[in-house]
């Protein structure tokens, strides 16, 4: 967890030593863009820290039951009405463009 703004100061010289971290080259156009990217992040992240959150129950916890339905089999959808809206079928299989050469 953060303790201060000061801290999650996101700038080119960050993201510059993070990328020497990982070995990754980066573009001055991209030190630039992912600094603004980040800072952007950061500042959501911070805002979420912010919500006063007092009265919130987390989940599973303080009794309450779970808002889910117990996971049980149930029929699947029948393999002709799957197909119906396919837009390419062939053999009762779907058909898609080649993605490995």
């Amino acid at each position: 967890m953060l303790d201060s703004p000061a801290m999650t100061r996101v700038d080119e010289s960050v993201v510059a030593h993070v990328a020497r971290l990982a070995r990754i080259e980066l573009r001055d156009d991209e030190r630039r863009l992912f600094a603004r990217q980040l800072a952007e992040v950061v500042a959501y992240a911070e805002s979420l820290q912010a919500l006063d959150l007092d009265g919130v129950v987390a989940f599973g916890g303080g009794g309450a039951a779970p808002a889910f339905r117990d996971d049980e089999a149930r029929p699947g959808l029948p393999k002709g009405r799957a197909l119906a809206s396919a837009p390419d079928a062939a053999d009762d299989l779907f058909r898609v463009p080649r993605v490995l050469p």
